[in-house]
């Protein structure tokens, strides 16, 4: 189960927001009907967008999986 504050992994490329399949993101919303609004964050602390995301389209990161950084 996803909750607030967890860390998700994106499914798919989102290329209009220059968001690439396996980046990493926070949730910060639970939508009552289901889907979540993620923030993804360079490792700076910009925020690159805050999205509407179903649940089909975000994964719980695993516990043996390690980040990976990319330029954008």
């Amino acid at each position: 189960m996803i909750r607030e504050l967890d860390n998700v992994v994106l499914n798919a490329d989102l290329p209009k927001l220059g968001l690439k399949r396996g980046d990493v993101g926070t949730v910060v919303l639970v939508h009552p009907a289901g889907g979540y609004e993620v923030e993804f964050i360079t490792l700076g602390g910009e925020t690159l967008a805050v999205v509407s995301l179903s649940a089909q389209q975000v994964r719980p990161v695993g516990r043996r999986e390690i980040a990976q950084a990319r330029a954008v």
